[in-house]
């Protein structure tokens, strides 16, 4: 049984953290751990799921679906602490001396070094959260009926997310100076909302021809 004091008290102290005058953690952390929650969802359902015998038929699909959502749940809460690590190094660059010419270009490699790591951590944020988006799909239609309501919040939670991720991919990206690298990473964005708006209206389809109700 899960101690619910003690995730109360762990999940204070981050939210304790995101409303604290610190930059770190920030909105990148917060989509990460808004998608772990979308992640549990789909595993609750799956829960729900396995080992019944009316869902005997998707037991091999349900499992694998479920190692997946559960990796994915650990990936997405490790990932809040590495954006704010990220970040972290990106605030870190303010703090070095620039009182000569070697010490202002020491701290533009830098800067520009910290920026790709803070941009590239929060895309992998959106990426998980959109392979979330399209398992719900299946989830909702094959999954136990009687819980698919919570794979609705799944994709919604996955769906915020994921564009909460791509704002720090793209505020990052303002700052950086290769043109080849933002052009290139620009492209990745636009592919990847692409890909996730598809996926979130064939999940919310699937929700809500199992629910019989718009979700």
């Amino acid at each position: 049984m899960t101690d619910l004091a003690t995730a109360h008290n762990s999940i204070h102290a981050f939210l304790d953290a995101l409303a604290a005058g610190e930059s770190t953690p920030g909105g990148g952390a917060a989509a990460a751990f808004t998608g772990s929650q979308a992640a549990a969802l789909l595993s609750m359902v799956l829960n729900f799921t396995v080992g019944r015998r009316k869902y005997e038929d998707v037991e091999e699909e349900m499992q694998g679906y479920l190692r997946r959502t559960e990796t994915m749940r650990a990936e997405l809460l490790a990932l809040a602490d590495k954006d704010a690590e990220a970040f972290g190094a990106v605030a870190a660059c303010y703090a070095m001396p620039r009182s000569s010419d070697a010490e202002k270009a020491a701290r533009g490699a830098a800067m520009q070094a910290a920026l790709r790591g803070a941009t590239e951590v929060p895309f992998s944020i959106a990426a998980l959260c959109a392979e979330l988006l399209e398992l719900t799909r299946p989830i909702a239609e094959k999954g136990n009926a009687n819980v698919v309501s919570d794979a609705a919040a799944a994709a919604h939670l996955a769906f915020a997310a994921l564009h909460s991720a791509l704002v720090n991919v793209n505020i990052n990206l303002k700052y950086l100076k290769d043109d080849v690298y933002v052009t290139e990473w620009r492209g990745k964005v636009a592919a990847l909302a692409t890909t996730a708006e598809n996926a979130y209206v064939a999940a919310r389809a699937s929700c809500t021809e199992t629910l019989e109700m718009a979700i």
